[in-house]
Formats: C-alpha cells, structure tokens, sequence
C-alpha cells in the first residue's frame, strides 16, 4: 500500500480545519450566544477573548485549507486548542454525565492537537501555496 500520495495530508488538512472552520463561523454568526456561554467560566474581557478566538479559527483554517504557513498555523492552533481544552473542558471540576462528556471532549482535543502537532512538525504536504514539503525536499534538508 502507498501512502505517499499528495492528496493525503490534504485530505488530512481538510478534516482538522472542518472544527476550527464551523467554530469561527458559529462564533461569526452567534455572537451573544458565544458571549453567553464564555461568560459561565467567568473570563475578563469575554468580547475581545472572543474576536481573537475567532480571527484564530477563521485565519487558521484558511491557512490548513490552503497550506500556506500552515505549520505556523498549526502550531497556534494547538496552543489555542491547549487552552480552550484546560478552560472549557475541565472534567475535573464537573460532576455526573458532565464530567463524562467534558472528558470526552478532553480526549477528543488531545487527539486533534496531536494532528495539529504532527502538522506543524511534517508540513502540509505537496498541495499547498508557498511551501513545498514532498519526502524528498524534507530528507535534502536534514
């Protein structure tokens, strides 16, 4: 079996961006509702918490969908999904069928950071604008 084909990281690319693309847009189009359920952990400055979330998401996932700067772009989508996972995930702190599905969520970002990590450290592949991160350039390089 051949992995190598191009159209495989941008598959993967694809599939990483689908959350961080519908967030941004939810957060576009329901705005006091993001203001709302940002304001149950207490945050100071919830809008400008919440135009900064926004522009990461939207920026990121232009950036993963079309692959330019798009190990930059991961590697702040990562630590951007660090925090969103600590502040609005901490199972730890909940009790019942909450803590249950805030763990779930837990894991489920841990899964997409490490995506976004190998991302970041491999490059997005041969489909991408402004960089070109085949096999062979990655091994001329080391």
């Amino acid at each position: 079996m051949k992995l190598e084909h191009p159209l495989l990281p941008l598959i993967g690319r694809l599939m990483v961006t689908y959350i961080f693309a519908t967030s941004g847009i939810g957060k576009v189009f329901s705005w006091s509702d993001n203001v709302k359920y940002m304001s149950t952990r207490h945050l100071p400055v919830i809008p400008v918490l919440l135009a900064i979330a926004m522009v990461i998401e939207l920026a990121g996932s232009i950036c993963l969908i079309t692959g330019y700067q798009a190990r930059v772009a991961a590697f702040v989508l990562f630590w951007y999904t660090t925090a969103v996972t600590v502040l609005f995930h901490n199972y730890w702190a909940a009790t019942g069928m909450l803590a249950g599905m805030q763990e779930t969520h837990f894991r489920k970002n841990l899964a997409i950071m490490g995506g976004l990590l190998i991302l970041a450290y491999s490059g997005p592949g041969r489909w991408a604008l402004g960089e070109s991160t085949h096999k062979s350039e990655t091994a001329q390089r080391i």
